[in-house]
């Protein structure tokens, strides 16, 4: 069973306060009115090689999931006002007149009150003027020609001292905006990711149809030169046959490959949007050159920031934390309904001007103090909610627990992909080297007619199969690369700063 804290009012500390403190200068209007950096989205997006900083850009500004998470923010902030209202200034007036019958008497009464939130406190200040003839079960409504002014204040002084459904209410609503916040930085780190997710396959994509229609051109040009020596008697025809259908097998990957961009290029275009939401397809003429994208990081750089990171930082287990305060104050609020109540009311009235006509019994200063005392003898209600409630505080722990673990875990998995994807990317750039010369001797070997056409081909398609695999362990190394900058909260490197 959690332990009992000294009262609601205890504000969260650390990073939770920290983080939660630095989002709450972000408003749903500045989220979707940052002022533009560099050229217009519509035009940056259309224009020239299309780089990674400008799909993060998009998608930070426009991508509706962030759009969301803002309006939601701002729905947990209403809350916390509309729980505010339970501490509003209360003015109530009430009056009335008899226009017939035996008595005359007719008063008026203007009282406000004011809730506080120290012994769940209520004060308030009254002002009745009365006039005419009362019953005597009436008498209470008599008072002096210039009316009677009344303060006083009722006190909870063990149920609702320290905190009732009012206080709770405010605590929880402050709360939970926080996890709003925090939620806002959590969908940012996804949707960041994703969309560098999206933007990596889709050059990797170009790349790949790059390799297919280089290895085709290969087989097209040779086809004219092998139709020459079939004609000229230099080879036999079934060299034309071989050629063809070498021609129809790269002609398929082609196709694939171009499948495979277009596929990239509309899931890119999620996260790539106007300023009134409409999507844009990237061109393959948008594909960037090798010199104007980054190389890979250094995986030592990337194993110190690993060591500096602190896994707490992370903003969901910020926001459990946060949870986990919401339960705990929840836990104290169903304690409380087990306390006895013992409220004290203190009034103080005085009457002024000459006397009325309730008599001289009204023209004195009063001072009344009361108590009252109430207490609940089974409270199975209460000891039920108790028990649900610090159910779901212990629950809340241990999910913060698991969190906390499946956070390092994947930290580990990360930087053990992205260690593997560079040394698979370093030895893909040395077959692609080593594939390359064996091509180029194989096709000298075969012009000088000591070759084979088959080895020729064998070695085309292998040395087009190694780019391919260093396209793709470039690519596994990107996608390793962006899931690290999510995970550690790189928000310079996810277009976030």
């Amino acid at each position: 069973m959690a332990g009992r804290r000294p009262g609601l009012l205890r504000r969260s500390t650390g990073a939770a306060c920290a983080l939660a403190l630095a989002l709450a200068f972000i408003s749903p209007a500045t989220a979707q009115d940052i002022e533009p950096v560099g050229d217009p989205i519509e035009v940056a997006l259309t224009t020239g090689p299309l780089l990674p900083e400008e799909v993060l850009r998009s998608s930070a500004l426009t991508f509706p999931a962030i759009l969301e998470s803002f309006e939601r923010e701002a729905a947990a902030r209403g809350d916390r006002l509309a729980a505010d209202g339970a501490f509003d200034l209360m003015l109530d007036a009430e009056a009335y007149d008899r226009v017939s019958g035996f008595y005359s008497g007719g008063y008026a009464e203007f009282k406000a009150t004011q809730p506080l939130r120290p012994l769940g406190a209520k004060v308030f200040g009254s002002y009745k003027l009365s006039d005419g003839d009362f019953p005597i079960y009436e008498n209470v409504f008599n008072t002096n020609e210039l009316g009677e002014f009344k303060v006083g204040a009722l006190l909870s002084l063990l149920r609702d001292s320290t905190i009732d459904d009012r206080r709770f209410a405010l605590e929880d609503t402050r709360l939970a905006a926080s996890q709003a916040r925090l939620d806002i930085l959590l969908v940012q780190l996804n949707v960041q990711y994703e969309a560098l997710q999206a933007y990596w396959t889709w050059v990797a994509a170009g790349s790949e149809i790059r390799v297919y229609e280089e290895l085709l051109e290969i087989a097209e040009a040779r086809a004219i030169g092998l139709a020459r020596q079939v004609r000229e008697g230099a080879l036999p025809a079934i060299a034309l046959t071989e050629n063809e259908q070498n021609l129809i097998r790269r002609r398929s990957l082609l196709a694939e490959a171009q499948r495979d961009f277009q596929t990239a290029a509309n899931s890119l275009s999620f996260y790539l949007r106007d300023a009134d939401g409409n999507l844009f397809v990237p061109t393959r003429e948008q594909l960037p050159s090798a010199d104007l994208l980054s190389e890979l990081p250094d995986m030592a750089q990337m194993m110190a920031d690993r060591e500096r990171f602190f896994i707490e930082e992370r903003p969901e287990l910020e926001t459990l934390r946060l949870a986990i305060e919401r339960a705990e104050n929840r836990v104290e609020l169903r304690r409380n309904d087990l306390k006895p109540r013992l409220d004290l009311g203190v009034e103080l009235s005085r009457d002024f001007g000459p006397v009325g006509d309730g008599g001289p019994s009204f023209d004195s200063t009063d001072t009344v103090v009361g108590l009252t005392f109430t207490v609940p003898l089974q409270r199975r209600e209460a000891r039920g909610k108790l028990a649900r409630a610090e159910a779901e505080l212990r629950a809340k722990q241990l999910e913060q627990r698991r969190i906390a673990d499946e956070i390092s875990v994947e930290l580990d998995n990360i930087l053990t992909n992205l260690d593997a994807a560079l040394r698979l990317a370093e030895l893909a750039g040395d077959e692609v080297e080593q594939a390359t010369t064996m091509v180029e001797a194989e096709r000298k070997r075969f012009r000088l007619g000591a070759g084979d056409f088959f080895l020729v081909n064998l070695r085309e398609e292998r040395a087009a199969d190694a780019q391919i695999r260093a396209i793709r362990a470039d690519l596994i190394g990107r996608l390793a690369t962006a899931s690290y900058n999510a995970a550690t909260m790189n928000l310079d490197a996810l277009g976030l700063d």
